[in-house]
């Protein structure tokens, strides 16, 4: 049992450690005289102990549908999404990204996706009447140096790109303080940072969303063609400790993906046309796309029959952002610009 991951006092952790005990189940089989005789700990260090492990227990309460029925705030909060901060993309998406669960965001290189996950670093610590959580993010870089010059742009452009909030609430909000930046390029770090350090965040309520740019860096040169069986051992580990993480902390994981080139008929049928003879597929198979709740797809190239447009011409370009699958959604896409603002939707939108 790994005693450092739990928010306890270092004196704490080091007794249990001493003490030999190597389980939660351990602790809740002895009693609170037995605890202090063993860890030699005071009667109120003991009672902490015990109480932060029932909680790793427990979990998340039980309630019974009279109470969901009869609890109107909860049956509110259950169904809460995370603004993108352009009302044009939340409407794709009914209100944003889901609380619980783990969004793939994927797509061809300058696709934008980088852009739209510091754009949600930034909506996150929005009041929740603005699409926010009021609290930080994680941003976890496992290839490039994180964009700080681009996060300060972003940042100096909020009052234009949130229009609709008030000035005085964009001022008030320190979006430089609460964005925790980690880099991991290889995967002992990475699940270091996932089991240790972003538990540790959660726990201290400074965070509500994990943002992981990319995921496949960290498989691109680990494994070659004869470690598929290990390869998918590790997504699978990630991929839970992901869920426990958003599932306990109702927190939403975003995980970006870059794309392969779709070479056979099953990538075929799972691929997004990213412009009108190039057919591309989420990079590390049908393993970890079975640890998504929603996927998500873009590109630089729109719908052809969208480009004769005048509407649709913008300096920098058009993209699409594709619904691929999700449980509350259509298959869908709309058309959005990256600017120096931020990502804003153009506002056409076509189910598919």
């Amino acid at each position: 049992m790994d005693w450092d991951q739990f928010d306890m006092n270092p004196k704490v952790i080091a007794a249990v450690k001493k003490a030999n005990i190597k389980s939660i189940k351990e602790v809740l089989n002895l009693s609170g005289a037995d605890l202090q005789r063993l860890t030699k700990l005071s009667r109120m260090d003991v009672q902490c102990l015990l109480k932060t492990v029932s909680h790793a227990v427990r979990k998340n309460c039980m309630l019974t549908a009279l109470q969901l029925y009869q609890d109107k705030d909860h049956h509110a909060f259950q169904h809460q999404k995370l603004s993108l901060g352009c009302p044009v993309l939340d409407d794709l998406l009914r209100g944003g990204i889901p609380l619980v669960g783990i969004t793939e965001l994927a797509g061809e290189s300058s696709a934008g996706k980088t852009q739209i996950g510091l754009q949600l670093c930034l909506s996150v610590q929005y009041p929740y009447n603005c699409g926010g959580l009021e609290c930080g993010a994680v941003y976890v870089c496992t290839e490039d140096v994180f964009p700080s010059k681009r996060l300060q742009q972003l940042v100096d452009q909020q009052h234009k790109l949130r229009a609709e909030v008030p000035l005085e609430i964009i001022q008030k909000i320190r979006f430089g303080n609460g964005i925790f930046i980690e880099h991991a390029a290889d995967l002992d770090t990475f699940s270091s940072c996932i089991t240790k350090r972003i538990p540790l965040l959660l726990a201290r309520g400074m965070v509500r969303l994990v943002i992981i740019d990319s995921i496949a860096a960290l498989f691109r040169c680990e494994f070659g063609a004869q470690d598929s069986v290990v390869k998918a051992q590790y997504l699978q580990t990630f991929g839970a400790q992901l869920h426990r993480l958003s599932t306990r902390f109702r927190t939403p994981i975003v995980c970006i993906n870059q794309v392969t080139d779709a070479v056979s008929e099953t990538n075929i049928a799972q691929c997004s046309f990213s412009s009108l003879d190039e057919r591309v597929s989420p990079a590390l198979g049908i393993t970890w796309s079975n640890q998504l709740l929603m996927r998500l797809m873009v590109s630089r190239t729109p719908q052809a029959e969208y480009l004769q447009r005048p509407a649709l011409q913008h300096p920098g370009g058009v993209r699409t952002l594709r619904v691929v699958f999700a449980p509350h959604l259509p298959i869908s896409f709309c058309l959005y610009t990256v600017n120096l603002e931020g990502v804003k939707g153009i506002g056409i939108k076509s189910p598919l």
